[in-house]
């Protein structure tokens, strides 16, 4: 695990450190190639230089989002936002992981990508990313 993102999650209460560390735990096992790192102060993993997935503490939990996860078509993903991709769901235990799921959700984070690294750019404008 990123030396970073270790000392991110020890630095959590006990409930929230578990999550953390499995969270990072199972991304790092389905994204060998991704670049991990603390990025805008939270935990974030990215494929050729775009954020692909990440997670950050927020009052109804540990927020697991997926940059592209709009268009997963997950039922188990929240999206909110119209104008970006995103997707993401809460955790506030780690009996609620579901790694099935969660490595599912990877897989497709590696195939269903929209371009973030050149938003600014593009002036705001999101392209999708074609991947085979």
């Amino acid at each position: 695990m990123n030396q970073e993102i270790q000392e991110y999650n020890e630095s959590q209460t006990t409930d929230i450190k578990d999550v953390c560390n499995r969270l990072a735990q199972i991304i790092d096992g389905n994204l060998p190639e991704a670049e991990s790192k603390i990025w805008h102060r939270h935990p974030v993993w990215f494929l050729d230089g775009n954020p692909t997935v990440g997670y950050s503490i927020q009052k109804p939990g540990v927020r697991l989002m997926f940059w592209s996860g709009a268009d997963f078509e997950e039922n188990g993903l929240n999206v909110v936002g119209k104008k970006f991709k995103d997707a993401s769901i809460f955790f506030q235990h780690v009996s609620e992981i579901h790694q099935e799921d969660l490595v599912r959700w990877l897989n497709k984070s590696k195939i269903i990508q929209w371009d973030y690294k050149n938003i600014v750019k593009r002036k705001g404008e999101l392209v999708r990313l074609k991947k085979s």
